[in-house]
């Protein structure tokens, strides 16, 4: 047979064996992780309520007929457009100017 020294000094055995177990190995420690993570997507996967009201079609009726009821409440006709500063303009200039442009008195 091979004596341990003529093992050692064969590339295939030195090189070749622990590349082929680290490969097998890792494929069978993926795949244990891989299932570790998708079991624990499938337990983080219970919705919450609102949100499932809003993909579930037959409760989604009664989201948007709450959507409709706080649309119903705001008032639109007492808005006012703000412009925001431009990248170029300095904010704090800017809002000092609508601060003082908003209150004139203060």
């Amino acid at each position: 047979m091979f004596s341990f020294k003529a093992l050692q000094k064969n590339k295939t055995v030195r090189y070749g064996v622990p590349m082929l177990l680290l490969v097998v190995g890792g494929s069978f420690g993926l795949r244990e992780f891989t299932q570790i993570r998708y079991d624990v997507q499938k337990i983080k996967r219970k919705m919450d309520p609102s949100l499932e009201a809003r993909v579930d079609p037959e409760r989604q009726a009664v989201v948007l007929q709450e959507e409709y009821q706080k649309l119903q409440e705001v008032k639109l006709d007492e808005w006012r457009n703000i412009r925001g500063p431009r990248p170029w303009e300095d904010s704090k200039e800017y809002q000092e100017q609508q601060r003082s442009r908003r209150s004139p008195d203060a």
